[in-house]
């Protein structure tokens, strides 16, 4: 048999020009979705989304793209297709559906990276949010993933960053007026560094009374110890107002002659302590939430750069394209110090 070689070029050369097509188109948007990752926020999701789709319709389309006969690729399509469908219905529920979790969680946005959020049983700061994981960095400091698939599914509570109440309880006997309470109690959340603090006499128990103290914490990041404050704060002031805590029982015996059972105020000495329990607790979440400022931070510069482009062709005076040059090559100095920043602060965050 006579080899016909342009017979075999016209067969094959179909089938490298679609697989040198789905290389190039993978690599070019890999690229251009990581220098948009680089430079923007919330693009993670998206590209991982797209790179998937380019690989799966590049698997069929160089499949159909085999010097094969109509019926063969016909077969080869149905066992594609009935491939696909059983990956998708048998092994790959739970993978797709974390995807869409992670899509959906995205569209709706009702937490960022650098939030407090409490899931169940767990509570901490987003350090990561992927396509198919939220990564949560706990009060030990440790890290915790989560499949989107367990957000979507469980109510998720969100510490609001403009401020959040927190509270704490206590039982007192009934020999203590509750106005005399409630009044030391306000005074704990002042002392405390919290705003509008108010008391509810929340249970009659059968031995004492419980009170819950609450209060407006802005700065939301001191939360940890924010709630250590108002507990120390509440110490002091009933102690410092002679109300004792103690148990009930025991304050009704009164088997040690009448005794007040105070904590002697001690002079306060200086100790080394961090300004912030929550900066040794949550340093991932922290740098990481940085790192999603200093993206939002060259969005703008970015768009400033664009709006100073159409400015400049639009200019007729030398004099103003001059200053509008002036002020591109400021902000272009300052996209690129912010730009090697981010990329030093997410080379710290992955090691």
């Amino acid at each position: 048999m006579e080899f016909n070689f342009s017979e075999l070029l016209k067969n094959w050369v179909p089938f490298f020009l679609t697989v040198l097509f789905i290389v190039v188109l993978y690599r070019v948007s890999k690229y251009l979705l990581d220098q948009r990752m680089k430079n923007n926020k919330g693009s993670s999701v998206l590209g991982s989304v797209i790179l998937f789709c380019i690989v799966l319709i590049g698997v069929i389309m160089i499949v159909l793209a085999l010097p094969m006969s109509s019926s063969l690729k016909g077969q080869v399509s149905s066992l594609i297709g009935i491939v696909i469908a059983a990956v998708l219905s048998l092994g790959s529920a739970t993978f797709f559906g974390n995807g869409l979790a992670g899509v959906l969680l995205r569209s709706i946005n009702n937490f960022k990276i650098g939030d407090f959020i409490r899931i169940e049983n767990t509570f901490g700061r987003v350090s990561e949010r992927g396509l198919f994981h939220t990564e949560v960095q706990t009060e030990d400091r440790d890290l915790i993933t989560l499949p989107n698939l367990y957000l979507a599914n469980n109510p998720v509570k969100v510490i609001r960053s403009s401020g959040t109440f927190i509270s704490a309880t206590c039982s007192l006997g009934y020999d203590v007026f509750h106005g005399k309470v409630k009044e030391v109690l306000v005074k704990a959340t002042v002392k405390a560094d919290l705003q509008d603090g108010f008391v509810l006499v929340k249970e009659l128990g059968d031995f004492s009374i419980v009170y819950e103290v609450l209060g407006k914490l802005v700065d939301v990041k001191t939360f940890i110890s924010a709630k250590s404050r108002l507990h120390s704060a509440m110490l002091d002031c009933l102690h410092e107002a002679e109300i004792e805590i103690v148990s009930p029982t025991f304050m009704n015996q009164r088997q040690v002659n009448d005794q007040l059972f105070l904590s002697k105020v001690a002079k306060k000495k200086e100790t080394i302590e961090p300004d912030k329990v929550e900066d040794l607790i949550f340093d991932k979440a922290e740098k990481a939430e940085e790192v999603e400022k200093s993206k939002e931070t060259m969005s703008d510069v970015e768009e400033k750069l664009k709006i100073l482009q159409i400015q400049l062709k639009n200019a007729a005076d030398e004099t103003e394209k001059e200053k509008i040059n002036h002020r591109i090559d400021t902000y272009t100095a300052l996209r690129d110090r912010m730009k090697q920043k981010v990329e030093d602060k997410l080379n710290k965050l992955e090691s």
